[in-house]
């Protein structure tokens, strides 16, 4: 069953609303001489309308048993806010010129996360267009936007959405989005947007006047679980597919990031994260073109992203914590919260070599045996990456790693993201060091939970340990002082920054050894003692072969290179330590010689180009 209002070409509109407790659904069209327009009622609790001669951009609402008036659960706009009428949206009359786009696959992405609100002065989506050039000609060739679903008021980091179908008004709503789309396939690049399945936010939350979208079976951190298992489920579900269908379809997107599937809570014989990756897989056939599905979870669960024949569910892709665990505590030092469970070398080893370091090891932090094995799981199924907006922003003063690092650190940090075997992320203005916090904001109107949020935020940062006071995440100045300062990129270190990054994407995508995503063909050894790491990286097809070393140590240090063995010549394409890159002076030979040692500058990292021998 589709559902919302689905407009047609013909000006013909179907109304679709699921609410199967009610004896009676009416419409309410404002500004309409007739006031309440009944629903029929259909099989499994849907109620249904067609109308004639309807124009775009009209307003409406539901009545419920005649008592009840509110938006539409399936809203496609809500351009007076989450407690406003809904918006009927033309989705025709949008000329796309990306007829001849088929996608990226995720062995080649390179994603650029960004939040809309933040990454621009204005906050818009379209004002997101003119910067596209730039992140182009740096080497990125998909975005990920953070959560764009109705939220309460302008500013939010977007999940608290209400209205899983409809654009935020504050940035731009549905034109909006189409536009920066429509100009992201011109330039060659994709798009993926963050959704958020497991729970709904506070503010404007009227599903449950509707019908049993959640159930008290289970408990989230956000109060009950969307129902995805109990009586009424299958409508549920067919809610959130719809959903994905319609981001696919109506906005031509090219994936969407699941948030926190963790949170999925699901017993059913056929889970719903399978039948998603299903229906998207089948959509992808029948379009010819790439869609793809990417879970946050902090399971450590391989199942996610295992094929369906394998017992798995068969999405394609997630994001790995492990990784970026374990190289922002060898770049920091900070061992509190759920940092404890790493710091040493060894960690990152295993996270390059498997993608997760827990798979089924005791958790200090969880005081319990966490993960399962990813190691059958293909190098491209993991994203990886030093920051996110969830590693950032849920630290109590929202610091990024160019205020928690020196500059050689910062190199460090993007080489080893970008040289790893995996999906690469950065996220928005990393890749200059941006030293603007991203802090947690919102824009309830509620008093009550306004004060819940700050001492929710209060409680969450307890077991880190960190000091200073928690920024109101109400207070507007907070959420300008998120603003990334894009002018910086052509500043200073900030612009050696950003060339270093430039550089490091010429190389992954230029040579075959390191655009080749595998396991396979991958040596990686660490030395706790000196605190480094020394990567092979092959392709056998062409002979290619890089070897990466990666010093942690504060300070120089002598290396023995032996293994992976360094068997042949190698030439030196990049090494972080170099003036040019703002460094103090490179010590390493232009050539390695097998069984020498070298001398490393401390936190540096340094690529070298071989040949595999016949």
């Amino acid at each position: 069953m589709q559902i919302g209002a689905n407009y047609g070409a013909d000006g013909r509109c179907v109304f679709a609303v699921w609410a199967p407790g009610r004896k009676r659904v009416e419409l309410k069209l404002h500004g309409s001489e007739e006031a309440f327009i009944p629903l029929r009622g259909e099989d499994r609790g849907y109620w249904r309308v067609a109308l004639e001669n309807i124009l775009p951009g009209a307003l409406y609402t539901y009545r419920l048993d005649g008592r009840v008036e509110r938006p539409d659960p399936a809203s496609h706009s809500q351009p007076q806010g989450v407690h406003g009428p809904s918006q009927i949206v033309d989705h025709g009359d949008f000329s796309w010129q990306d007829d001849d786009w088929r996608g990226i696959e995720p062995s080649r992405m390179i994603l650029y996360e960004f939040h809309p609100g933040t990454f621009t002065p204005e906050g818009s989506l379209d004002a997101v267009i003119p910067r596209l050039d730039a992140l182009r000609e740096m080497g990125i060739n998909t975005l990920e936007i953070m959560p764009v679903s109705q939220f309460p008021g302008d500013r939010n980091w977007g999940y608290d959405g209400v209205y899983p179908f409809a654009v935020q008004s504050s940035y731009g709503g549905p034109r909006s989005l189409k536009r920066l789309v429509n100009a992201c396939h011109e330039r060659g690049m994709a798009v993926i947007l963050d959704v958020v399945y497991n729970h709904l936010g506070p503010e404007g939350n009227y599903l449950r006047d509707f019908g049993p979208y959640f159930t008290d079976k289970y408990k989230t951190p956000w109060g009950q679980a969307i129902n995805l298992d109990d009586a009424y489920s299958d409508e549920v579900r067919n809610f959130f597919i719809q959903n994905v269908l319609f981001w696919l379809s109506a906005y031509h997107l090219d994936g969407l990031r699941l948030d926190a599937v963790h949170a999925l809570v699901d017993m059913s014989a056929r889970p719903f994260l399978q039948e998603l990756a299903e229906t998207v897989g089948e959509y992808s056939r029948r379009t010819g073109k790439t869609h793809v599905l990417i879970a946050e979870s902090d399971l450590n669960d391989a199942r996610l992203i295992a094929p369906r024949e394998a017992g798995g569910h068969g999405l394609d892709a997630q994001w790995c914590d492990d990784f970026h665990h374990s190289l922002h505590t060898l770049l920091t030092g900070e061992t509190t919260g759920y940092y404890a469970d790493f710091g040493r070398v060894r960690h990152l080893v295993r996270s390059l070599r498997d993608g997760f370091v827990y798979s089924g090891d005791y958790s200090t932090f969880r005081k319990r045996r966490h993960g399962n094995s990813a190691g059958e799981r293909r190098a491209d199924q993991f994203v990886v990456f030093a920051q996110n907006h969830d590693q950032v922003g849920n630290r109590l003063l929202g610091e990024r790693l160019s205020q928690l690092v020196d500059f050689e650190s910062l190199k460090l940090s993007i080489a080893v993201v970008l040289l790893s075997p995996f999906i690469p992320l950065l996220f928005m203005g990393e890749e200059y060091g941006d030293p603007a916090p991203f802090l947690y904001f919102v824009d309830h109107s509620d008093p009550d939970l306004v004060k819940a949020v700050r001492d929710g935020r209060e409680e969450e940062f307890a077991s880190f340990h960190w000091k200073g006071t928690v920024p109101d995440p109400v207070d507007r100045d907070t959420f300008l002082r998120s603003k990334v300062r894009w002018e910086l990129r052509e500043q200073g270190r900030h612009k050696t920054l950003l060339e270093f990054t430039k550089r490091l994407i010429t190389l992954r995508r230029t040579i075959p050894a390191l655009s080749h995503l595998s396991k396979e063909h991958l040596r990686v050894q660490g030395r706790e003692e000196e605190k480094a790491i020394v990567m092979e990286r092959r392709e056998n097809t062409t002979g290619s072969r890089t070897l990466c070393i990666f010093n942690f140590n504060p300070r120089d240090i002598c290396f023995p290179i032996g293994a992976p063995a360094p068997e042949g010549a190698w030439k030196k394409l990049l090494d972080s330590s170099e003036e040019r890159w703002g460094g103090g002076g490179s010590r390493l030979p232009e050539e390695l010689v097998s069984g020498r040692p070298v001398e490393l500058m401390r936190r540096s990292v340094t690529v070298y180009m071989g040949e595999l021998q016949p």
